[in-house]
């Protein structure tokens, strides 16, 4: 009897075990099953359907925008490019012609487009050389970052402040005054010695800080309104290496861990944050990514690794749109394995990524940005009205970068009158007539959150500020659009941005 009560207790235990094994193992397959499932069908359907343009045809980084022009493409000789240039600016102004000028078209608010007007194609217009003694890069406008990066890189050196990605021309970065991840740093313009600029009129003048200034503000900034840049020097930095440092906090203490993790590190070479777009931590969790100079005594010229444009990274990235479990294991995963904690890393292999690693690839869908300058100490109040707006707008937001701004003393039309904290917000949105309706509702609700914290918005974008908020936002600019007149009183350089705006 003694054995069988044993045998029975002994067969219940196995049964308990064999129930425990099958329940972990089931709940095990579960939490492996719907991701991988997930991010198989991301995988399956990020083909490619987008459709090329009709002939004379362009269009912008916003596939809103496709318009019919007239394309001049301009090459890199200096001497056969300005008599070309001159002979296209007198003809327009016989011809009553309007004049855009282009580089990689990353604008989305027509900012290069001009319908039936003259398009100047200046990617082609791209030599560049260095001089090592004043550590002064001289670029043609045309020249794109992915371009002057490794050129930089062969020498030892990196540039000192552009965009997060390579694939921009120097022009539009100027155009634009745009920024990026170097912290603690004015905008692009700061680095900006002098440059030539080329008047309606087909006459070259010299800008910089001390000659034709005025003129020098106005371009650094000036959305092509006021000349064609032609070349331009820039001041360099020399090369370093990195260890990234990953810092997962609250959103409401950002400010308070930059301040003690940055303001007081003289070694942090390049800083971001990202804040989460997970529904279960909506704009209320953030990662703060920092790169920590490595001291070496003689710095190696190293090759920049070529990046893919596929893989993991993308397909989580492309799983999060109109997914909340896609978000949710985006966020999840970055908090686990994201980013390049521990790595060690060059500056220039930082900046040498383009921006079509993780694009939109789909003909009836495109991706937007949105970028909105806030003053530190109202970065939480403006997050709590994104964290109402954005929702009931029923915005389909992918992704929150977050860079540190410092006070730009040099363009006309600036957008950091002191330090301010960029959110560039990227959205995706359908190619519609309704897409975009929705989209120019949130917008305008989202910039004036920013102006009721004392903030602004970036002016690259697509172009649906009111006139009245554009002109809170910039108060500077009546003055702006009068000297543009002065400055072009034939009207011979327009976009879409000026019709809008200025004229």
């Amino acid at each position: 009897m003694q054995h069988f009560y044993r045998s029975k207790l002994l067969k219940n235990r196995l049964k308990i075990i064999l129930l425990a094994l099958v329940a972990t193992t089931t709940i095990a397959l579960t939490v492996i099953a719907r991701p991988v499932a997930h991010l198989t069908l991301t995988a399956w359907s990020d083909s490619d359907d987008r459709q090329p343009l009709p002939l004379g045809t362009v269009d912008d980084a916003s596939h809103l925008n496709q318009t019919q022009v007239t394309i001049k493409q301009v090459k890199s000789q200096p001497g056969v490019a300005e008599v070309l240039l001159q002979s296209v600016l007198r003809d327009a102004l016989r011809q009553d012609k309007k004049v855009a000028i282009a580089g990689s078209r990353h604008t989305m608010g027509g900012h290069t487009l001009y319908a039936k007007g003259i398009s100047l194609a200046m990617l082609n217009f791209n030599r560049m050389q260095f001089n090592p003694a004043t550590k002064i890069l001289t670029v043609q406008s045309g020249a794109k970052w992915s371009d002057i990066i490794p050129y930089l890189n062969e020498r030892g050196y990196s540039v000192a402040v552009m965009q997060s990605n390579n694939d921009f021309s120097v022009g539009g970065t100027m155009s634009a005054n745009a920024h990026g991840w170097q912290h603690n740093s004015p905008p692009f313009a700061s680095t900006v010695e002098s440059f030539r600029l080329m008047l309606a009129s087909g006459k070259v003048v010299e800008c910089s800080r001390q000659e034709n200034s005025e003129l020098f503000s106005l371009v650094l900034g000036g959305y092509g309104l006021f000349g064609i840049i032609l070349d331009v020097d820039l001041r360099v930095v020399p090369n370093e290496t990195y260890i990234a440092e990953r810092f997962v906090i609250k959103s409401e203490n950002y400010i308070d861990t930059y301040r003690q993790r940055i303001d007081g590190a003289a070694n942090i070479g390049m800083a971001y944050g990202r804040l989460s777009v997970a529904p279960e931590s909506f704009l209320q969790e953030a990662i703060l990514t920092t790169y920590r100079q490595i001291p070496q005594g003689s710095q190696a010229i190293v090759s920049l690794e070529k990046q893919s444009d596929s893989g993991l990274p993308r397909t989580v990235f492309r799983g999060s749109i109109g997914s909340d479990y896609g978000k949710n294991l985006r966020w999840q995963l970055e908090k686990i394995v994201g980013g390049e904690a521990g790595n060690r890393v060059l500056r220039n292999q930082i900046l040498n990524r383009p921006s079509t690693l993780f694009e939109n690839r789909h003909q009836a869908e495109t991706d937007i940005l949105h970028e909105y300058f806030i003053p530190p100490q109202s970065l939480e109040a403006f997050l709590e009205k994104c964290r109402v707006i954005i929702p009931q707008s029923k915005g389909d937001l992918l992704n929150v970068t977050v860079r540190n701004v410092h006070q730009d003393n040099d363009s006309f039309l600036r957008y950091a009158d002191g330090e301010v904290f960029g959110l560039v917000m990227l959205f995706h949105q359908q190619r519609t007539q309704e897409g975009e309706a929705k989209m120019e509702v949130m917008t305008q609700k989202l910039i004036e959150a920013a102006l009721a914290v004392g903030g602004r918005y970036y002016l690259p974008y697509r172009l649906h500020a009111t006139p009245e908020q554009f002109r809170q936002a910039y108060p500077q600019s009546a003055k702006f659009f009068a000297l543009k007149r002065k400055y072009d009183p034939n009207g011979i350089f327009q976009n879409y941005f000026y019709q809008k705006y200025g004229s």
